[in-house]
């Protein structure tokens, strides 16, 4: 944890309590809690971006940050969905997404666990970008569902997609990975 990008990365787990604590004072802070979230949630979408960048800038790709960074999101995303399953922002079959989603990263962290002894990366694509930038979107605009129908519909639509792309992403995953699973 020598280097800003670690510190970032572990600033995004610290977060993650913080921000769960919210949504249950929601009940009393009222839309204080939820802008406070939203605030929260800013901060660490910004670190997700930022402990990258400079880790690359700064030349400073430590073994830590690389197995921490992508861990950290996952956790973080799967914290906050459950979350906004228990809050009532996604029920129903608004809860499909949502299990996509958990599915792909359990099963992608599993292939990506299996075959790094091995020597063998399965590297980031373009669309895996997207599909984070959606999820991302998606689960910002759900924290901020309170504040409105549509923010909370538009959270629930951008869902559905990034869920989509996850499920592309995680079939091309698992497509490269199989290759190698037989051998």
């Amino acid at each position: 944890m020598q280097n800003l990008p670690n510190i970032l990365t572990f600033s995004r787990i610290a977060l993650i309590p913080l921000m769960a604590a919210l949504f249950f004072l929601e009940s009393t802070w009222g839309l204080t809690a939820v802008y406070l979230n939203i605030a929260l949630y800013i901060i660490a979408a910004l670190t997700d971006y930022f402990d990258g960048y400079f880790a690359r800038k700064w030349q400073v790709v430590s073994p830590l940050g690389t197995f921490l960074d992508p861990i950290s999101d996952k956790i973080m995303v799967a914290c906050l969905l459950v979350l906004l399953v228990g809050f009532d922002r996604l029920e129903g079959l608004w809860m499909i997404p949502v299990l996509v989603i958990l599915t792909r990263e359990f099963l992608i962290s599993g292939l990506r666990e299996f075959l790094g002894p091995k020597n063998i990366q399965v590297p980031v694509t373009n669309l895996a970008k997207w599909k984070t930038t959606a999820q991302m979107l998606a689960l910002g605009l759900l924290i901020a569902g309170p504040l409105s129908a549509s923010i909370l519909l538009a959270g629930q639509i951008m869902l559905a997609l990034a869920a989509l792309l996850t499920a592309i992403t995680g079939w091309g995953y698992l497509k490269a990975g199989l290759a190698h699973l037989r051998a």
